[in-house]
């Protein structure tokens, strides 16, 4: 199951299996009270929140990990974002008052893409979580066996036509369309029906 959580700008994504779950993207630091008021009006606790992944580094994605690492949300990594963990500390270090702290990626469990349906599974979800570049080189997208795809920030494939030889972008939507992807979830957009 899928719960749409708004409470910002960024779509937040709670995926819950039947042994645990994983939050993806959280919005900007600065939001955790909007953060529980959301939770609380879709019946979620913070405990109910077994593991964090952002399909991104971008600093509207990433605000609340460290808060919700220090809570007991346990941070996944995948092979390729490790790079790009720290990417929006220089622009929350210029707003003090957001009272950011640094990700501590020693805490993050991090895994592969060959052995993410395998994690999943543990967790009572079918899907992969697989690497969608084009946005950003840390980008993923998680495709459920239910035929819905989270894709973070990805542009959507209506604007494919409106770019001039992007091959990063029809080889991510291209690969997204080998799991027989009915439902996309975007960040920052509604909901798309294919």
């Amino acid at each position: 199951m899928i719960e749409r959580i708004k409470y910002g700008n960024t779509n937040t994504y709670l995926l819950k299996g039947n042994i645990a779950s994983i939050l993806v993207d959280t919005d900007y630091a600065g939001t955790l009270h909007a953060f529980y008021r959301a939770i609380k009006e879709c019946n979620i606790k913070v405990s109910d929140i077994t593991y964090l992944l952002a399909t991104h580094y971008h600093p509207d994605h990433v605000g609340l990990v460290s808060t919700l690492m220090e809570q007991g949300v346990e941070l996944l990594l995948m092979e390729t974002q490790t790079d790009s963990v720290h990417f929006a500390d220089d622009i929350f270090s210029r707003e003090r008052k957001l009272g950011y702290q640094p990700i501590d990626v020693s805490k993050a469990k991090i895994i592969r893409f060959d052995e993410s349906r395998h994690f999943l599974a543990g967790l009572g979800i079918g899907g992969e979580i697989i690497s969608t570049p084009s946005h950003s080189k840390d980008s993923i997208s998680i495709v459920l066996d239910e035929g819905t795809c989270i894709v973070g920030d990805l542009e959507p494939i209506d604007y494919l036509a409106a770019y001039a030889n992007n091959e990063a972008l029809k080889k991510d939507w291209d690969k997204i369309f080998r799991y027989k992807a009915r439902t996309i979830l975007y960040g920052h957009a509604n909901e798309k029906l294919l």
